[in-house]
């Protein structure tokens, strides 16, 4: 009898097991039918009731990772991390778990830990070169972020819902009505997409009034709008034909998604027709139509692409036409990765999101330009259109640097709607003229502003020697100061490439023709009067002041230091001198202004205020002649007064030169 008992029990135990174990057999096969058709949302909680039962340890490690995969693919990037940091922690065997981990670090604006983790995977799979692209990403975006490109970006607070809010579409030519998809409660149908885990997404329309308000937006009609997926919309050039998507979900089965275009009526739209650009069961979704309505551009993952999902165009020869083959459009703008909501400028631009670019994190926002050759560049937009967060979605205003694109930045869960705007650049520059030799301010010099726009204006400094002028972008600037009594100099600045509005700081050095001008940086090699390479680029500038001033002839002075004989020096210098006048002649600078002139050891010297300033030892007034430098304390102070004895001089002989063409 007690046997019989111990018996019953056993068989009770092992029936217990194994429907326990056929209940988590069952549980796990739900959610993976639930992950393999695309409801990630559903596929969640399926998998966590599943996890609780599972006491098989990699089992186990193996749901963990997919919840993570979950979280990830509903774009839960803060869950996703903390279930792949639970999945690392378990040691999953793919170390694919590892770039995911930084991947969604990188998404939360954790670019410093991100690239520990990129790090680590680089070591784990050194030939997979995403662990090297994921650190220099991570590196670009916080210089990116330090160094925004200029661009303003507000939150459509009153547009936006607790929902999803995204892609936007001009429908009006004032750019007063605007069309996006959204998730909202007022959308069509009852039935949550098992993605999501929200409504079926619909087209909604806003409109702004007259006091630059947007309405209460509603969804359009029920031509448009149906129980199933519509959105990403795209309208022609005139407005009355609309292109979107339509995307019909079966529970547990994955079905394509079409591109639709529907004829504008007076009371709204009338019933879409399919493009049958694809067959009904591939993907084609966001289209965009060109400015011209002949191209048009959409996402597909159908065969013959470069992974993932790619964009492709179909063409037409004009709008009565069918539409041709699609094309893809190749390996520059398309990648291994997902590239997603095109837009086309009437410009011939492409603008794109894609995971796969170097980009901030999740999708950014890509613009392509096409180059003579057919190649395509590529420019990411930077930040602050791109974040860490997934940016797609854009629309500008025509040719204006203004529009909305959609974004889940600031800790958002769901996709918004944001307003960008680039402001007009704004460029100053203020000056300051200067005695070159005593750096006194200068007043009343005239400036004279040249752009290469072909504007000249004229301004007269302040008694404190200052300027100001406003300048205009992509422009290169020549300033020309001058007064009587002192050399015109010239100071050059140029806005073009600056992205941001740039106040400028100029100061403009005139020399004074009642003394001699020391020209710096005018070098020969030991006891020789060749020039050497690094002085002709002193002396061009010095060919630039005889341009500048074509009514003055000049002396060039050159001077020695006190070692060698007086002969040897003096011979010396007039031959350093002679080779500079010969430099100038070369440069088409006419004999008859220039004189050289060897001083050699005869002219030490004297300490300008300039100059003291560079030394300790030295002040203003000082004779740099044997006896005061035989006085030096040390060796090195004696061959600084050394150096500053050998220099090349030049005085102004004359202004009233009348250049031979004149004559």
């Amino acid at each position: 009898m007690r046997y019989t008992q111990v018996l019953l029990v056993l068989i009770l135990v092992l029936f217990v097991s194994a429907q326990s174990v056929s209940g988590q057999k069952k549980r796990l096969q739900k959610a993976d039918a639930a992950f393999e058709a695309g409801e990630y949302f559903d596929a969640i909680d399926l998998y966590k009731d599943a996890y609780a039962a599972i006491q098989n340890k990699p089992l186990k490690t193996e749901v963990v990772y997919k919840i993570a995969e979950c979280y990830r693919l509903t774009n839960a990037p803060e869950k996703a991390e903390l279930w792949y940091k639970k999945a690392v922690g378990r040691d999953y065997p793919d170390p694919i778990v590892v770039l995911y981990y930084a991947e969604t670090m990188k998404k939360n604006d954790k670019y410093d830990e991100a690239i520990t983790e990129f790090k680590r995977y680089k070591e784990l799979v050194p030939d997979d070169p995403r662990g090297n692209e994921g650190i220099t990403s991570c590196e670009i975006s916080l210089t990116w972020i330090g160094n925004s490109v200029g661009y303003e970006v507000v939150d459509m607070k009153y547009v936006n819902s607790r929902n999803r809010d995204f892609s936007p579409a001009y429908a009006r030519d004032d750019y007063k009505v605007l069309y996006f998809t959204s998730s909202r409660d007022d959308a069509a149908g009852n039935k949550t997409h098992g993605a999501t885990g929200q409504n079926f997404a619909d087209i909604f329309i806003t409109k702004m009034d007259r006091k630059g308000k947007w309405s209460v937006p509603v969804p359009l009609n029920s031509e448009i709008n149906t129980e199933f997926e519509e959105g990403t919309p795209s309208l022609s050039s005139d407005y009355n034909t609309l292109y979107f998507t339509r995307c019909e979900v079966s529970k547990r089965k994955k079905l394509g998604c079409q591109i639709l275009s529907a004829k504008r009526t007076m009371d709204g739209w009338d019933r879409p027709e399919p493009l049958n650009v694809l067959p009904d069961s591939l993907v084609a979704a966001h289209p965009a139509i060109s400015y011209d309505d002949l191209t048009l551009l959409f996402v597909s993952n159908m065969a013959g692409g470069h992974g993932g999902k790619d964009i492709w165009m179909v063409t037409r020869n004009d709008r009565s036409s069918d539409w041709g083959n699609p094309v893809n459009m190749g390996p520059d703008i398309n990648t291994d990765g997902n590239e997603l909501f095109p837009y086309l400028h009437m410009d011939g631009a492409i603008y794109f999101s894609s995971d796969r670019h170097m980009g901030m994190g999740g999708l950014d926002i890509f613009k392509a330009t096409k180059q003579s050759g057919g190649r395509w560049i590529i420019e990411n937009m930077r930040y602050p259109i791109n974040s860490s967060a997934d940016d797609f979605g854009i629309v500008f205003e025509n040719e204006s640097e203004r529009g909305y694109f959609s974004s889940t930045r600031k800790g958002r869960v769901n996709d918004d709607i944001f307003a960008f705007s680039l402001p007009p650049l704004k460029f100053n520059i203020e000056g300051i003229v200067i005695d070159r030799q005593t750096e006194v301010v200068i007043p009343k010099a005239k400036v004279k502003l040249i752009g290469s726009d072909g504007i000249t204006l004229e301004n007269e400094t302040a008694n404190n020697g200052t300027f100001k002028f406003m300048l205009k972008p992509n422009t290169d600037y020549i300033f020309l100061a001058s007064k009587p009594g002192y050399l015109n100099t010239k100071g050059r600045e140029t806005t073009k490439g600056q992205p941001k509005s740039k106040d400028f700081r100029i100061t403009l050095e005139l020399a004074a023709i009642d003394k001699p001008i020391e020209l710096p940086n005018i070098f020969y090699d030991f006891a020789k009067w060749d020039l050497r390479p690094e002085s002709m680029v002193a002396l061009d500038r010095l060919v630039e002041v005889l341009n500048d001033n074509p009514n003055i002839t000049i002396e060039l002075g050159s001077h020695t230091d006190i070692r060698d004989t007086e002969e040897f020096n003096l011979q010396l210098s007039q031959r350093r001198a002679q080779s500079v006048i010969d430099y100038l002649i070369s440069k088409e600078i006419a004999a008859d202004r220039l004189t050289a002139k060897g001083y050699g050891e005869s002219q030490p010297k004297v300490l300008d205020v300039k100059t003291a300033k560079l030394y300790l030892f030295l002040k203003e007034g000082d004779v740099l002649n044997e006896r005061f430098i035989n006085s030096l304390s040390t060796q090195e102070e004696q061959e600084i007064a050394h150096q500053l004895n050998r220099r090349t001089e030049m005085t102004v002989l004359r202004t009233d030169y009348v250049p031979v063409e004149e004559r």
